[in-house]
């Protein structure tokens, strides 16, 4: 075995380490670019927290399972009911109603609701249920 004297020079340099560090180096920029990128950077407008002033036009009518009446959450009897309806449909013309009856209910108050609506002329009647569960 031959040994090279202490005094020779070295003729190439292993560049491994320093690739290493150069791939550990791109990996950090990419990471750290696709995370500061969020979009562009604009000043915003100001806008209040207070609700929309668009009114919720749309009347509940909760029918309970001891046939107890609620317009929206306020208990009334059918007589109240339609002086209810009437007043705000002379407010406005064209308002939604949906009817919550409850599963257990008696079939017959909902029927007395819905032949009240027909009376009214209200039109825009709607039948909350829940998704069938399989």
């Amino acid at each position: 075995m031959q040994l090279q004297p202490d005094n020779k020079l070295y003729d190439d340099i292993n560049i491994t380490p320093m690739l290493d560090l150069a791939y550990v180096l791109l990996i950090i920029f990419i990471i750290m670019t696709t995370a500061t990128v969020q979009g562009m950077k604009v000043n915003l407008p100001r806008a209040s927290a207070q609700p929309s002033l668009a009114e919720n036009k749309t009347k509940a009518i909760t029918i309970t399972r001891d046939g107890r009446i609620f317009l929206d959450t306020i208990p009334v009897t059918l007589p109240e009911l339609q002086q209810r309806l009437v007043q705000q449909k002379s407010l406005t013309p064209d308002f939604p109603v949906v009817i919550k009856g409850d599963g257990q209910s008696q079939y017959q108050t909902i029927m007395d609701v819905l032949d009240l609506l027909g009376r009214l002329n209200i039109t825009q009647v709607g039948l909350a249920t829940k998704a069938l569960v399989k």
